[in-house]
Order: C-alpha cells, then sequence, then structure tokens
C-alpha cells in the first residue's frame, strides 16, 4: 500500500507571506504612534509605539519560524503563538485609533 502525499498548494506560502504582512502592519503603526506622539508631545503614544516596534520584530521572528516549520510540513501552528500574535494585532490597531484621535 503506497502513502498518501499530502499536496497543500499555495496555503503554506500564503500563511508565511501574512507573517510578514502582520509583522509590516504593526510596525507601520509604531511609526504612525510614533509621530503622533512626538508631535504632539504625548509620551504614551511613544512609549506605545517604542512597544509596538519591539512586537513587530517579534511578530516577524514568530513569522520566520513559521515559515520553517511550514516548509518541514508542521502546518498547525502553536495555541500561544496564535494569541500572542492576535494580541500584538490588537494593540497596534488600538495605537493606530488612538494615535488620530491624539491632537495637537
Amino acid at each position: 500500500m503506497s502513502a498518501v502525499i499530502r499536496d497543500p498548494g499555495l496555503q503554506p506560502e500564503r500563511t508565511a507571506l501574512s507573517w510578514t504582512r502582520t509583522a509590516l502592519v504593526v510596525a507601520v503603526n509604531a511609526l504612525l504612534a510614533l509621530r503622533t506622539g512626538l508631535v504632539a508631545g504625548e509620551p504614551w503614544l511613544i512609549v506605545t509605539g517604542t512597544v509596538l516596534f519591539f512586537a513587530a520584530g517579534a511578530v516577524g521572528a514568530v513569522g520566520g519560524i513559521r515559515r520553517r516549520e511550514l516548509s518541514e510540513g508542521r502546518y498547525t501552528p502553536a495555541p500561544w503563538l496564535m494569541l500572542a500574535v492576535s494580541a500584538a494585532t490588537l494593540a497596534a490597531a488600538a495605537a493606530g485609533i488612538a494615535s488620530v484621535f491624539a491632537g495637537p
């Protein structure tokens, strides 16, 4: 009997690209928060932007890990990983919204 070989198609590649896009979006939100914090003189936005930059780096690192896992045939991510990236994305969205409403 022959073993069934799973053909994932392009899904692993799309998943790897989505990690890169998520890291990029978090970094852009960090820039927006930093700029608004510096222009408006809001220290909490400066801190938020700095934290988001570290979160963008972490998301990028996790994307590299996932890319390697996908190339090895491991398709299911760890639950803590999904929770951490979801939290970073929500923090980026909240900082982006706060930077819009914070005015000089």
